[in-house]
């Protein structure tokens, strides 16, 4: 079984690396933009904000550690939450780019991706035909021929390389077999307990959206981490809602974000973070579930605390 839970940890992905500006005016750019999505996300109810960076000339996704100190230190003053910094990046960055925020900074969390895989984002191109910026669209024809590449080699890299800074992981997962890399780090004891586990769904390359695939990774997870872990769940597009209410039912975490969807509904657009923060909360409410504090959540995945980060 899971570690037993009596509060639910709602994690918020503020902006991401895969959605581009032109597909939501409401996706947060300039760090004044993510920093102030960030805290009205934790004010609704996220006790962890998972960050990327964006260059705010163009909204290129961007892991130059400059633009992070943009705005890590004002949502710190600013809320209590717990701020995760993406190792991920975005599908075309190599990763000694992607690590260099999460290695300089020392954030309690970071991301980790536990494996390469196809990620295919030129669905996309169906839905939006005009672009701002002359990246965006090559962005997402690229993708039908390339790999977002996490060897063994690299995934003990990022491991090693932050193991001085006291960082935890927020472990991706987008597949069964990434569970399985994930207990063959474990097994070298590379990475410690509590595992906090976020398995991804509706990504294409990865696992699906449908009930049997969540409780196909659920039953994984269970019977690789027993009680040393925290499950959470991220649904991409519209599957979000559904994949995070599912989650809650099953004893476990939760994540939402414009990162993961730009949606709060057939064809409307979200028009921030808060909103689907306050979507998931009031399912969890109505579930009789209560929603973790950002110190609640140090407490369940043992973190080091804020004020022994590096900005």
């Amino acid at each position: 079984m899971a570690a037993p839970q009596k509060k639910v940890i709602v994690t918020c992905a503020i902006t991401g690396g895969i959605h581009t500006p032109s597909m939501s005016p409401h996706l947060p750019v300039t760090p004044q933009q993510i920093e102030d999505e960030a805290v009205t996300a934790a004010e609704a109810g996220a006790s962890i904000v998972h960050l990327h960076a964006r260059d705010p000339k163009n909204g290129k996704p961007s892991q130059e550690p400059a633009l992070f100190r943009q705005f890590l230190p004002q949502i710190a003053e600013r809320s209590d939450a717990i701020i995760n910094i993406t190792t991920g990046g975005a599908p075309n960055m190599l990763v000694e780019e992607r690590l260099q925020p999460a290695l300089q900074l020392k954030p309690e969390v970071a991301s980790l991706n536990m494996g390469s895989m196809n990620f295919g984002l030129y669905p996309m191109l169906a839905r939006q035909k005009e672009f701002k910026y002359d990246w965006e669209q090559p962005y997402l024809e690229g993708s039908e021929d390339r790999v977002f590449r996490n060897t063994f080699k690299e995934i003990r890299y990022i491991l090693e390389s932050c193991a001085d800074n006291g960082t935890r992981f927020e472990i991706e997962c987008y597949d069964t077999s990434h569970l399985y890399t994930a207990a063959h780090f474990i097994d070298r004891g590379i990475l410690k307990p509590p595992f906090f586990i976020q398995s991804v769904f509706g990504l294409l390359g990865g696992i699906g959206t449908h009930p049997d695939d969540v409780m196909h990774m659920r039953r994984t997870a269970e019977r690789l981490f027993g009680n040393d872990y925290y499950w959470s769940v991220l649904g991409a597009g519209r599957s979000q809602m559904p994949l995070a209410t599912m989650s809650a039912t099953m004893g476990g975490n939760v994540r939402v974000g414009l990162e993961d969807s730009l949606w709060d509904g057939p064809g409307k657009l979200a028009t921030s973070n808060a909103q689907q923060v306050n979507r998931i909360v009031t399912v969890l409410k109505s579930l009789n579930l209560e929603v973790a504090t950002p110190d609640e959540t140090r407490a369940m995945l043992q973190l080091k605390g804020k004020k022994n980060v590096a900005f």
